[in-house]
């Protein structure tokens, strides 16, 4: 469900590109040193925003690594940025994951998506006991989705509030002066991702008689699918950008913008730009 939080490197100065790399190599390797291999799989683009956007307004103190290079890249030199707040943007990776990992099981029966939830198992128990409102939060939400899914919701607003709600006690790092305007930012956020999410798979998920709350409208001949799903998830950026520009961030503000004012929209106009050549083909 997750990974449109992305960068748009074309828009991105070569210093800007090379610290984005240096925290996506700082996640990356910490991932690996807390459990090992099988941590790095977990890498996600979007708790690399979070890395970004908590260093940004709480500015700690920052290791920077020069010359560094991995067992996966060992011919590229590389920066790699870490600080305090690894830990806790690695054990939100591992929230997500392991939930996202069980849902798979639970919706289409991957056998190795519950291999490795199980192997996640002893990780997982460790970020829930060091972090029990986020970790209430994950579990929650992936209990309400179900009761939505299996009763056919068909509230696209209600369900994407589900991904909010989760998403913005994620981004609320600690209850301080700064934890509502991250929640709320996180809020919008989960909502556009629970409403891209749906966007993309939409036309899957009909062939394969899956749940969707956007179906009914896609099927709709009345309606303009792709004007109406447009129009919600830029509200839904929308608000979210609203939140991050009220909070006093400087520190990688260009990288942060970029993200959120054009790297979310990469998937989208992939997709449309894939369904209309589709459509094209059929006329």
């Amino acid at each position: 469900m997750f990974g449109y939080v992305i960068v748009d490197r074309d828009s991105l100065s070569d210093e800007n590109k090379k610290i984005y790399q240096a925290y996506y190599c700082g996640l990356c390797q910490r991932l690996r040193t807390r459990y090992g291999a099988k941590g790095q799989l977990l890498l996600n683009y979007d708790i690399v925003f979070l890395q970004l956007l908590l260093t940004g307004l709480y500015e700690p103190k920052e290791q920077i690594r020069e010359n560094f290079s991995c067992h996966l890249h060992p011919f590229k030199k590389r920066q790699l940025r870490e600080n305090e707040l690894l830990e806790y943007c690695s054990s939100m990776n591992v929230l997500l994951a392991y939930h996202n990992l069980q849902d798979d099981w639970h919706d289409n029966h991957n056998f190795i998506k519950h291999s490795y939830a199980k192997w996640l198992q002893k990780d997982y128990e460790q970020a829930k006991h060091d972090y029990p409102r986020q970790a209430n939060a994950v579990e929650n939400y992936m209990k309400k989705l179900s009761g939505y899914e299996q009763s056919n919701e068909p509230n696209v607003d209600l369900v994407a509030g589900l991904t909010g709600e989760m998403l913005g006690e994620l981004f609320a790092y600690k209850k301080d002066e700064w934890y509502d305007e991250l929640k709320n930012l996180g809020m919008f956020l989960g909502k556009f991702i629970y409403l891209m999410d749906a966007y993309e798979d939409v036309d899957r998920d009909i062939k394969h008689g899956r749940y969707n709350p956007l179906i009914a409208l896609r099927q709709d001949s009345s309606q303009n699918f792709e004007l109406i799903c447009n129009l919600q998830m830029t509200t839904m950026i929308s608000e979210c950008a609203k939140s991050f520009e009220r909070l006093p961030i400087l520190l990688y503000s260009d990288i942060l913008r970029n993200i959120l004012y054009s790297g979310v929209w990469s998937k989208y106009h992939y997709i449309r730009r894939k369904r209309e050549k589709k459509q094209e083909g059929t006329l």
